[in-house]
């Protein structure tokens, strides 16, 4: 079984890859507590650190880069720091970014998060502040998106649509990259926080537990209602396959021929932050797709490398070595 595994990861290298969606900038502001303000009971910080992380689809793109794979990053920055910033660490990570624009009346979608320690304290996030823009595109940025589409789609072996629901995906949009993944047969893959039926019929759809239960309108709380839901799900979506990831519990990929494939954690030790570890799932899925691997072994892959990127503090990557590392091969 290794062996197989060691292989999909050999064959996920160099895979060709378009992500769009809503690019996030993870913000993270460290700072060491020096007293309580005289001016409201919170703690005042003396800031020592500032860093900014690929998050959202940017997190996505950033992952499939490190697993290996060449990815085309499609979506909108503003003309602020947190673009500029998250632009150069996919550059420098060898992404395509040219489908990333840059828009003067929109703000970079960030999210960032206060970190506060002291000399003898274990350093703990005390608060986050989200800044989006949920308007709707111009028409003259939807037409320059879906031009670059056009250019990109011809030359990828896999897509990823990664919606937040901040606006990047419209109608149009997704009917474009949904009919040209059908024509030329390229592996599809949905996550989308809130708007899931709105991709009905693409390939593969990601949705955690609570995501799920929101769009068959129960909650997922047994092994019956979970295989009810991806039975709904499947035939909501039209789409060859369902994964539905359970945290601590692993996933499970409800297929359209009727196989239901249950996968646990690879590892239960160390879970330190669940951030992003779905943008992980979802990377080592659509590179593992794009190589041809069947649909069950693809899964068990993508829980091994968010099991790796679960025991990291903060939203992380995964890296090739690192999942051969995992399955016992390096």
């Amino acid at each position: 079984m290794k062996s197989d595994l060691a292989d999909v990861i050999n064959q996920m290298q160099e895979k060709k890859i378009l992500v769009i969606g809503d690019m996030v900038a993870d913000v993270y502001l460290q700072g060491m507590i020096s007293r309580i303000s005289r001016e409201a009971p919170v703690l005042v910080l003396e800031q020592a650190e500032e860093k900014i992380v690929a998050g959202g689809a940017a997190n996505v793109v950033h992952n499939i880069a490190t697993l290996g794979g060449a990815v085309w990053a499609v979506g909108l920055l503003g003309q602020d720091q947190a673009g500029e910033g998250l632009a150069q660490i996919l550059a420098e990570k060898g992404v395509h970014i040219d489908g990333l624009l840059s828009v003067s009346n929109r703000s970079t979608i960030t999210k960032t998060r206060i970190i506060a320690g002291g000399a003898a304290t274990v350093s703990q996030q005390i608060v986050r502040i989200d800044k989006e823009t949920k308007m709707p595109i111009s028409p003259a940025m939807e037409a320059k998106i879906m031009n670059s589409l056009a250019n990109i789609l011809k030359n990828v072996d896999g897509v990823v649509i990664s919606d937040y629901g901040s606006g990047t995906l419209t109608d149009s949009i997704t009917k474009q990259i949904l009919y040209n993944c059908k024509k030329s047969n390229i592996p599809c893959m949905v996550d989308s926080r809130y708007n899931i039926l709105g991709f009905t019929g693409i390939d593969y759809v990601k949705q955690n537990d609570a995501e799920a239960s929101a769009n068959v309108g129960f909650e997922i709380v047994s092994e019956d209602s979970l295989l009810e839901a991806g039975a709904i799900l499947l035939e909501k979506m039209q789409a060859k396959g369902i994964l539905i990831t359970h945290g601590d519990k692993g996933m499970t990929l409800f297929e359209a021929s009727g196989a239901v494939h249950n996968i646990p954690v690879s590892n239960r030790s160390e879970v330190f932050d669940v951030s992003g570890a779905g943008d992980t799932c979802v990377a080592a899925m659509i590179l593992a797709l794009s190589a041809g691997v069947e649909p069950a072994l693809a899964a068990e892959i993508s829980n091994i490398a968010s099991g790796i990127a679960v025991r990291k503090l903060g939203t992380a990557t995964v890296s090739a070595a690192e999942l051969k590392n995992a399955i016992g091969v390096l």
